[in-house]
């Protein structure tokens, strides 16, 4: 079975987290199967594992529709792919195709950075399922990074193929981290600021919170940074713009808790980041967050500055703060790249014979 993984997400010099997905997925996958990444841009390579490659065009150009025409020339048996927009016509291979989340669906506004034309094209394309129907029966099978994105695709009727749940992994540590106390009243936040992320709300919540701090590891606009500083007490919110790892690891050694007030996420990859480290989190509560932080995690209500001030507290106890850094890092060890890449390579072998058996009944 010749597998080619596509690889053209990966950002040149730092990964995002479709990039670090992708990247961290097709190395643990080779350690399993001989696999074969396309790229885009040679300059990749720098960001991923030393595999057999070869190159496609742009995801994002308007070429998308055709990359088969690319792709069935290498003779793939199946294609594995971390976002649902490959085109999918003309193919001879089969696809495996992921989606992350529905979460515009909903959540409508689009990013404010955004101009008005752009505005006004979000949201005309989220408001049908359509396309997005239309284009995942085109595939044969996805995965889901969760079990609450998977009944939402079932409950909308999204496609007729084989959804599979293959959870994300992280970087886990050699040895489970031992924490007894928090080195500061540090809140730490990763995550954009689109208007469904609710960090607003964590803002205004300072002042109720006198001598905590909220580090906004994220890049962020200048407007952005003027209107959220204004929300907040003098001193209290602290821009990161884009940390290093090396930043955003330290600042969760030394937090209180990661936070996030989000309305909605499709899996949550900093929930499990901050587990990882031993590092409690504090979640709104609504279903994704309950599935990915679990019985670890401490919940409010996302629409309560009230309920945020009083999770904070909650973690002033030395016991329940120690308490619940153990137990998050217990949770965290089942995201792991090892295990999502087992269970990609069963999609994918289900894939294969599936097409085969199909190709054999039809006398192909």
């Amino acid at each position: 079975m010749k597998i080619i993984f596509d690889n053209r997400y990966t950002r040149l010099g730092r990964h995002d987290g479709i990039s670090r997905y992708g990247a961290r997925l097709v190395e643990e996958l080779a350690k399993l199967h001989p696999v074969t990444m396309l790229i885009s841009d040679e300059r990749q390579l720098e960001m991923l594992p030393d595999l057999p490659w070869v190159m496609g065009t742009d995801p994002t150009s308007a070429r998308e529709p055709w990359i088969s025409r690319i792709v069935n020339k290498h003779e793939p048996d199946v294609v594995f792919t971390p976002m649902q927009t490959m085109g999918p016509g003309g193919r001879t291979y089969g696809l495996v195709t992921t989606v992350h989340d529905l979460i515009y669906y909903t959540h409508r506004t689009p990013p404010r950075d955004l101009n008005p034309a752009l505005r006004l094209l979000w949201r005309v394309y989220h408001l049908s399922w359509a396309f997005q129907r239309s284009l995942l029966n085109r595939a044969d099978a996805h995965l889901v990074d969760s079990e609450t994105t998977g009944r939402l695709m079932a409950q909308h009727r999204l496609t007729k193929n084989p959804v599979r749940v293959v959870l994300l992994g992280t970087e886990l540590p050699e040895k489970t981290p031992t924490r007894t106390r928090a080195a500061s009243k540090d809140l730490v936040y990763m995550g954009s600021f689109m208007p469904y992320k609710n960090v607003d709300l964590i803002v205004n919540s300072l002042r109720d919170l006198p001598g905590y701090r909220l580090l906004l590891m994220s890049r962020i606009s200048d407007a952005e940074r003027a209107r959220l500083t204004a929300l907040a007490p003098e001193g209290s919110v602290v821009f990161y713009d884009g940390a290093s790892d090396e930043d955003y690891e330290a600042a969760m050694l030394g937090a209180t808790a990661l936070v996030t007030a989000s309305r909605d996420e499709g899996f949550g990859l900093p929930v499990v980041e901050a587990q990882a480290l031993g590092t409690p989190v504090l979640l709104s509560d609504i279903p994704i967050f309950r599935e990915i932080g679990g019985p670890a995690a401490g919940y409010f209500d996302p629409d309560s500055t009230a309920s945020f001030v009083a999770a904070v507290r909650e973690l002033e106890d030395p016991a329940e703060w120690e308490r619940r850094s153990a137990e998050a890092a217990r949770w965290a060890r089942r995201f792991n790249w090892p295990d999502a890449a087992k269970q990609l390579l069963e999609v994918l072998t289900e894939t294969h014979e599936r097409r085969t058996h199909e190709r054999r009944r039809a006398g192909r």
